[in-house]
């Protein structure tokens, strides 16, 4: 590695701004190993987050459409939410597809994983595959959340997207896990017809 290469840079001081219910937000000040400069940066900590998606045995996914206030519009998603404290991702992944869409998986893979925006946020996002999806469980939503749940076919992903009809990063991110891991062969591409 050059000298002149990007490396870790060196934390001086850091200040917590305000505490919320979905992230803290601190100020740091840096040090940059390359020009000695010092930077305040902004970061936001939030919660690890996981998206899942949920096939049933006949190859339609679960999809949830429902209000984002960032937005200010309706959005059709697959389901996801916070990894909640002490909580393992794939638990996660399990606990939202329920409490979202009252469906449950018969397998859980991990398919992949994502920085959803390493310049100031400080979570990662598992995307899990859902196999054998039925609605046997419970929908549990938050006191704020009203979901509709809706059901299309796997083949119609993309298709999806492309009409943008989902526009959700981190659901796009995880369209790109399944492609990538189709493409590549992967032991649980075979089990999706």
């Amino acid at each position: 590695m050059a000298n002149d290469q990007p490396r870790t840079w060196t934390t001086l001081t850091t200040e917590v701004l305000g505490t919320y219910p979905i992230f803290e937000l601190s100020r740091s000040r840096q040090r940059s190993p390359l020009s000695g400069r010092e930077h305040q940066f902004l970061r936001l900590d939030c919660p690890d987050w996981v998206n899942v998606i949920a096939l049933t045995d006949d190859d339609r996914m679960v999809l949830v459409e429902q209000y984002r206030h960032g937005t200010d519009e309706m959005t059709l998603e697959i389901p996801g939410g916070a990894v909640d404290p002490g909580e393992r991702p794939e638990t996660a992944a399990a606990r939202e597809l329920e409490e979202e869409t009252g469906y449950r998986a018969s397998e859980l893979i991990e398919i992949g994983v994502v920085d959803p925006n390493p310049a100031f946020l400080s979570n990662r996002c598992w995307t899990y595959l859902a196999l054998g999806c039925r609605g046997d469980g419970t929908m549990n939503l938050d006191p704020s959340e009203e979901i509709e749940v809706s059901l299309a076919p796997i083949k119609d992903f993309a298709h999806l997207i492309d009409e943008g009809a989902i526009t959700h990063s981190l659901v796009i991110a995880a369209h790109d896990h399944l492609q990538r891991g189709i493409r590549r062969g992967a032991v649980w591409a075979a089990k999706i017809r």
